[in-house]
């Protein structure tokens, strides 16, 4: 009998069969943490240079800074080793190609039947000015050390490159 998971669990036990990462230390052992998109186009631990284990890594729709990232990023900053914090949206980005929430209630239930206006997508097609907010939320948290440095950076699906927008 097929399963729907059989495909990534058979590659996990290729992985596992060459598993190296063990004893790795919990915290981030570049002191980095990353605020990004779930967009399947990103990878990352390679588009900054980074390996298992340098950063903490948080995705969600858009990249944006929600409650529950600045929650992570207290626990990373005190309890992980995190001392510095980057912000990465990315282009061609769907929740910054519609005009609002409502706009993505709207297509969902048109297409879908179902009605998500009990969820937050924090949608704004003012890309660089909702990256700025967030910045200002990670920068002015007054749980988060008064020095912690806070950067914005771009990255762009179609060339690989992250360029810092706000440093």
């Amino acid at each position: 009998m097929s399963n729907a998971f059989d495909d990534v669990i058979g590659a996990n036990a290729a992985y596992a069969r060459d598993f190296a990462s063990a004893g790795l230390r919990p915290a981030a052992a570049r002191g980095l943490g990353l605020v990004t998109c779930m967009d399947s186009r990103i990878d990352p631990l390679a588009a900054l240079g980074l390996e298992v284990g340098d950063a903490k890594i948080l995705r969600n729709p858009g990249g944006r800074v929600t409650d529950d990232v600045l929650t992570a990023l207290v626990l990373s900053a005190y309890l992980l080793e995190v001392e510095r914090v980057l912000v990465m949206p990315h282009t061609k980005c769907k929740m910054a190609s519609v005009s609002s929430d409502d706009e993505v209630h709207d297509l969902i239930k048109r297409e879908h039947g179902v009605d998500t206006r009990s969820l937050e997508f924090h949608t704004d097609n003012d890309q660089m000015g909702a990256l700025r907010h967030d910045l200002e939320r990670v920068r002015h948290h007054p749980l988060l050390p008064k020095d912690l440095p806070v950067a914005g950076a771009l990255y762009d699906v179609d060339t690989g490159r992250a360029e810092l927008v706000d440093a």
